[in-house]
């Protein structure tokens, strides 16, 4: 028989109260940091247009590494800093950062520089705080109350904690009814998210049981088999198997192929679209987006802006599969890019066949409210969505201020191009402020130091994104799958009520996984076959 009281003790040690804001800020400092900066990988500069010599000039980015907190005197001096001294002397509790740059200039390769590029808060009681690994007596030295949980920041003297974002997941399609002129419209849609940049894609069936599909910077809809097309899926065997091979919804794919040829011939005053081969249909498909994207403008124009939308803001999540390295020019980049928009395909034909097993009533419409379909933002994440905003904002500092050193026929340097305060700014004002990236309000808040248990409910508070002044009755009930995660008596009166609420106290939250590749791997020794390999 398991002794429950041992096991309530164990989860409500002072270690486990905040352990979720701390594992994923740990996790934050150890990888994420570091992959944001290998998404960035390169600065690049105009300097060879301009300026002395013709050389192209880059910068490249290295090793990230995050020191100890520190402060720096008036007279120069710098000496370990403690929470209780942040606290007193108004100080943020902070830790340089520090980054390899090398300077390229015309494929001479400078010595790498290890430059400060900023301070980075620090979360106390994190792998990266001063107090890590102390025994309570030696925390006591240092002025700290050895039962304190830590997972908060001092910003200013000020304590502040991240608050726990609750958001429907990403990349995932669900399906919904929304009403239009009193016509019911069967919908899937997916929040197609990678890299910090979250785009909704929607697939609908209007009345006329044609597909139209919807996405970020195309006004209006479009036409699903042209945009099929445009992705490089030419054939109606194709398109239809990629859809389904369910009779019924084979009838419905037939309808929007029909409406399609009889749209393209309309548009493009020809007699008969029988004879066209895939080069053809493809080019009719992109010129089909371009035309929507860039009206009354030169083909050549209307070609490539629908390119760049396609690959950069359709399903942007399927972007993964673009080995970072690859540049435009490389002996494999179009056979790449080519089978990115492939896998595009695939995933709106699942979308599509979501939407119309809907219409026959073979699936019902997705619980929002399900927990299964949401996604907690811990510390961790959003810290590393505002580090990735401050470190573009950086990057583009830089190469100005590598241009502004050449214009002046001066030797480029790259400790003086880096100026530190830069992404200390934007790092150190939302956390301030709680105005996150993304316009996010309330997201930092002042930590409630009312009582010991007021810390601890604030550290495993849960808030929604949802707007407080509609009723979302849904959304504030307690719903069966919230048991066990959420505690169910915990959460304000009033307009917050069900929208602010509290983890349970034996929650476990987890971390994702470390090696992305598992997942696929583990799926092709089940089985599963990868797209595309049939017509290898």
């Amino acid at each position: 028989m398991i002794d429950r009281k041992t096991l309530s003790e164990a989860y409500f040690s002072r270690e486990h109260v905040a352990r979720h804001q701390l594992d994923s800020f740990n996790y934050c400092i150890t990888h994420n940091l570091q992959k944001v900066v290998d998404e960035q990988k390169v600065i690049e500069t105009d300097i060879e247009m301009r300026g002395k010599g013709s050389h192209p000039v880059w910068v490249e980015l290295g090793k990230l590494e995050v020191k100890r907190p520190l402060v720096r005197e008036a007279d120069g001096s710098q000496s370990e800093l403690y929470p209780s001294e942040a606290r007193l002397r108004n100080l943020t509790y902070a830790a340089p950062i520090q980054l390899d740059l090398t300077l390229i200039q015309g494929g001479e390769r400078g010595e790498p520089v290890h430059a400060t590029i900023g301070q980075l808060p620090i979360m106390v009681g994190s792998v990266a705080c001063n107090l890590y690994g102390m025994t309570d007596d030696e925390r006591v030295v240092h002025g700290e109350d050895p039962l304190d949980p830590g997972g908060y920041f001092i910003v200013n003297g000020t304590e502040r904690v991240l608050m726990t974002l609750e958001d429907l997941t990403s990349n995932k399609i669900m399906t919904e009814f929304t009403e239009r002129y009193n016509e019911r419209i069967y919908v899937s849609k997916v929040f197609s998210q990678y890299r910090g940049y979250r785009a909704l894609v929607v697939v609908e069936r209007n009345r006329k049981n044609l597909l139209e599909v919807s996405f970020p910077s195309v006004a209006g809809h479009l036409r699903f088999v042209d945009l099929i097309w445009a992705l490089g899926m030419t054939t109606d065997q194709d398109i239809v198997n990629a859809v389904s091979t369910d009779e019924d919804i084979l009838r419905f794919m037939i309808q929007n192929l029909e409406e399609t040829y009889k749209s393209m011939k309309d548009e493009n005053k020809r007699e008969d679209l029988n004879d066209l081969d895939d080069l053809k249909k493809i080019e009719l498909g992109v010129m089909y987006v371009g035309k929507k994207l860039a009206p009354n403008q030169t083909k050549d124009y209307q070609r490539k802006r629908s390119e760049f939308v396609l690959d950069n803001y359709l399903l942007p999540h399927l972007n993964y599969l673009m080995p970072p390295t690859l540049k435009e020019g490389d002996p494999d980049y179009r056979s790449t890019v080519e089978g990115v928009r492939l896998a595009k395909a695939h995933f709106l034909g699942r979308m599509a066949e979501a939407c119309f097993d809907l219409v026959l009533d073979k699936r019902r419409i997705d619980d929002k409210d399900h927990y299964s379909n949401k996604r907690l933002k811990l510390a961790g994440d959003l810290m590393e969505d505002l580090f990735r905003i401050s470190l573009n904002r950086l990057t583009r500092d830089i190469k100005y201020q590598l241009e502004r050193a050449s214009m002046r026929h001066r030797d480029l340097s790259i400790s003086t191009a880096v100026r530190a305060d830069v992404l200390t700014e934007r790092l150190l004002h939302p956390l301030a402020t709680g105005n996150w990236v993304g316009g996010r309000t309330g997201v930092s808040q002042l930590l409630d130091r009312v009582d010991h248990m007021s810390v601890l409910s604030h550290l495993r508070r849960v808030i929604s994104p949802l707007s407080r002044s509609q009723p979302h009755f849904e959304a504030r009930d307690l719903h069966p799958t919230q048991w066990g995660r959420i505690c169910p008596s915990e959460t304000p009166e009033g307009p917050n009520c069900g929208l602010v609420k509290n983890f349970a106290q034996m929650v476990e939250i987890s971390k994702g996984v470390m090696d992305e590749e598992e997942v696929p791997r583990m799926l092709y020794r089940l089985g599963v076959d990868k797209i595309g390999s049939e017509s290898q």
